[in-house]
């Protein structure tokens, strides 16, 4: 609701019915038939969003055995810019995310997906979006978060922190493991490089961003990527990390499946992923 006042946005409550359902979900009786389901999304829309703000409800009538399927082949027919979903537990994302609908959401959609905690059962939490964290690795292929979290914050008036973490030789994952093993000098001596090319991509991007009126912040740090980002966003008090991934591609995100996962199971917060 606060994206949606402060972008002027229209929102569709969508309920896609499944094939053999289970009978509860997150403790609630499973929704199984068309007027149950509008019946809860009409409750939904008087309850917790406000008048003012252009609601419609679409209960999709045929049963589906693929819910994310169904999700994307609506978000082509409502045309909509974004795709929310809910989590529930305690583990951040993952719980949702991986191996999971809104992780074939993510993998088979064009559009953006904003995946926002559910903390406690019942509880209507406000979503307040006064500082957004935009992790980037300086290349051009992984930046296509940057555009919807500049209009984002700029429309929220919110401050854009853009973060980039060059890892230290101890905190080299992946195929770069055995290249700091084999040759540490050298791998040693490029990351340090790394780090003065970084300061200047992450200049080049705050210049660009900073033409209205979008507050930007930029912050290089050394270490594990996954980790620190989630330092930096627990202690900027960040409400909203935005992250690109290679949709089709499933979950290999802008530095490697591990991060993401890691991001996601440590942060608490709202996560937008950008395919």
């Amino acid at each position: 609701m606060t994206l949606a006042k402060a972008l002027g946005a229209t929102i569709t409550l969508l309920h896609i019915l499944e094939k053999n359902p289970p009978e509860e979900v997150h403790g609630h009786m499973h929704l199984q038939f068309p007027d149950e389901a509008q019946k809860y999304l009409k409750n939904v829309r008087a309850s917790l969003i406000p008048a003012d703000i252009a609601v419609h409800t679409h209960v999709h009538l045929e049963e589906s055995r693929h819910v994310a399927s169904s999700i994307v082949e609506h978000e082509e027919e409502f045309s909509h810019d974004l795709i929310v979903m809910c989590t529930h537990g305690t583990g951040g994302a993952s719980q949702l995310l991986f191996g999971s609908i809104a992780q074939q959401v993510v993998a088979a959609g064009t559009k953006p997906l904003l995946i926002i905690p559910v903390r406690n059962a019942g509880a209507v939490e406000r979503f307040p979006i006064s500082s957004i964290l935009l992790p980037l690795d300086g290349r051009a292929g992984h930046e296509q978060a940057i555009r919807p979290a500049a209009e984002i914050a700029s429309s929220c008036s919110a401050i854009l922190h853009l973060l980039m973490v060059v890892p230290t030789l101890r905190a080299l994952r992946g195929k770069w493991t055995s290249t700091g093993k084999l040759l540490p000098s050298a791998t040693s001596h490029f990351l340090d490089m790394s780090v003065e090319s970084g300061k200047e991509y992450l200049l080049q991007k705050k210049r660009a961003l900073e033409t209205g009126n979008l507050e930007v912040h930029m912050d290089l740090i050394r270490g594990e990527p996954s980790n620190q980002i989630v330092k930096y966003a627990q202690s900027m008090k960040i409400d909203l990390i935005a992250l690109g991934t290679h949709g089709r591609k499933g979950m290999d995100a802008f530095f490697s499946v591990s991060v993401v996962n890691i991001i996601v199971t440590a942060y608490h917060g709202p996560l937008l992923l950008v395919p």
